[in-house]
């Protein structure tokens, strides 16, 4: 019984894991032009690599050291839109990423470097990819009510009484909503789960405007909270290993259209957590079961990616912008949180937000600079300004007013 209940922890975080983010994986994929083939093999390479990298990782250092893929990373494909050379220079930028987060787990300064980029910069950034995503729940209910109210309601009522299952029970409405209208073209062919490689191709542009925004939002977005997240539970995670680790796993897995992995953050607090065993020293075993759950549940890569085809594109991504509403308000938090950044994080957000691509180079890129310069201004601003001169009271009795006829 004592290895059963990490066991079942680690099952129902796979599941819930799985159902929370999956289409927001499928629709960036699409949205840097993966095709339906290519972008059910992304999210098989993706479950693949969770599974590896979590596995090696708690057998290794025996610590509940959870492997997720990059959802906010994810985000950013949506908001990047399509990429100058098509779906195999988005790979190029998935490797460019990956050898990003290899590097910062060899060269302690780079790792420390991201790090060192205020939060409420970083906060703004990762907010302003995420908007336009949260949005489009709103245009749901307006262009399809009738599955989209539906979908919002069962979010709704399940966020306000059972969280964790809020957005797999949207999805479950969603798939019903779905089932009720038919699905016609569904084969055995598209359902069968398939890695497709594709050969990767290499641009300044999408280097800079994918790659290292993507590296960014990933080390800010997932893997500093998540190691942040161990650390509350008592535990050292070991940082440096598990950057190479993720980054060499998310370098095989791009070829084959998996965007990053990283640590996992809210899925850590699941299997890190003292309900998971009451031993610290046994909750490893509720990662490896993470891992083997999330490999079960790719194999179901080309059955998912075939009923978001057959589903309206706008309840698709709505799914996915109510999952990525409570990194919204968290990372909305943390752009507001430092009176003294908040304008240059408002900067931040609103370039950002803005989804403007400028010599082929995304929107994020080019947010994270306007706020880092904003921040400059703002600080250099704070610098100059002379003291302010407090005035001392005059200890004389006031003098009476005098009367006016």
């Amino acid at each position: 019984m004592r290895t059963l209940q990490p066991v079942l922890t680690g099952l129902v975080s796979a599941v819930v894991g799985y159902a929370s983010a999956f289409t927001v994986v499928l629709a960036g994929l699409h949205a840097v032009g993966a095709t339906q083939r290519q972008a059910a093999s992304g999210l098989l390479a993706l479950c693949a690599g969770i599974a590896v990298a979590g596995i090696f990782l708690a057998l290794r250092y025996r610590m509940p050291i959870a492997i997720a893929w990059s959802t906010p990373g994810a985000a950013l494909l949506v908001a990047s839109g399509p990429v100058t050379g098509g779906f195999r220079v988005a790979v190029g930028a998935f490797l460019v990423s990956a050898a990003l987060t290899v590097l910062a787990g060899a060269v302690p300064w780079l790792a420390r470097l991201v790090a060192a980029i205020p939060r409420p910069i970083a906060g703004a950034m990762l907010a302003g990819v995420l908007l336009p995503l949260c949005t489009t729940p709103v245009h749901a209910v307006v262009d399809v009510p009738l599955l989209a109210v539906p979908v919002t309601l069962t979010w709704a009522v399940l966020f306000r009484f059972a969280r964790p299952w809020a957005v797999p029970g949207a999805l479950a409405a969603a798939i019903t909503a779905i089932a009720v209208q038919g699905t016609p073209g569904l084969s055995a062919a598209a359902l069968r789960p398939a890695l497709e490689f594709t050969t990767p191709g290499f641009t300044v542009a999408a280097a800079v405007g994918l790659g290292v925004p993507l590296f960014l939002v990933t080390m800010a977005g997932q893997n500093v909270p998540g190691a942040a997240v161990l650390s509350t539970f008592g535990y050292d995670p070991p940082l440096r290993g598990a950057l190479i680790t993720t980054g060499l796993v998310s370098a095989a897995a791009a070829p084959f259209g998996g965007h990053a992995i990283n640590l996992a953050a809210i899925t850590a607090a699941l299997t890190a957590g003292p309900d998971t065993h009451r031993d610290p020293g046994r909750r490893w075993i509720a990662t490896v079961a993470l891992g083997a759950g999330q490999l079960v549940l790719g194999l179901g890569a080309g059955l998912a990616t075939a009923l978001v085809a057959l589903s309206p594109p706008v309840l698709v991504t709505a799914v996915a912008g109510l999952a990525l509403i409570p990194a919204l308000a968290s990372a909305l938090t943390n752009a507001l949180a430092e009176p003294e950044r908040r304008e240059a994080a408002v900067v931040t957000f609103v370039v950002t937000a803005a989804g403007l691509s400028i010599v082929g180079i995304g929107s994020a890129f080019w947010g994270l600079l306007a706020g880092l310069a904003a921040l400059l201004l703002t600080s250099a601003r704070t610098r100059t300004r002379p003291p302010a001169v407090r005035e001392v009271p005059d200890p004389r009795p006031a003098a009476e007013p005098v009367p006016v006829d």
